[in-house]
């Protein structure tokens, strides 16, 4: 088992900047990979960035140049850290993680609202 909690999200204006953080309690050292989704009001909920536990990144179109997801081992923490924010962004943030056995865990999300 693993337990997920999200910190860092709040109010911003655009073009401002915010550092999310999800820290992984529990069964962490069998994690491989870790993302974060966001899901806006009335929208599907959709992949913004990933990390393998190698250290290989990746992200969706809409955030790549904007933001940085990292990762570190040691403290078992994932970061996004999120940079030239517009209101498209705002959204609850989840991390999710998925173990080398193929079982996934998700956080309760963190909201970002960016204004206008």
């Amino acid at each position: 088992q693993v337990t997920l909690v999200e910190s860092g999200g709040g109010l911003v204006q655009a073009g401002g900047s915010l550092r999310l953080s999800c820290a992984a309690s529990g069964s962490r050292s069998s994690i491989n990979s870790m993302d974060w989704y966001r899901q806006a009001p009335g929208k599907q909920r959709e992949l913004v960035a990933t990390v393998t536990n190698g250290g290989g990144t990746d992200y969706a179109d809409s955030v790549k140049g904007r933001f940085t997801i990292s990762r570190d081992n040691a403290k078992n923490t994932v970061y996004l850290q999120m940079n030239m924010l517009s209101p498209e962004d705002t959204a609850i943030y989840y991390c999710k993680c998925t173990r080398y056995y193929g079982d996934v865990y998700w956080g309760r999300g963190t909201q970002v609202t960016v204004s206008s």
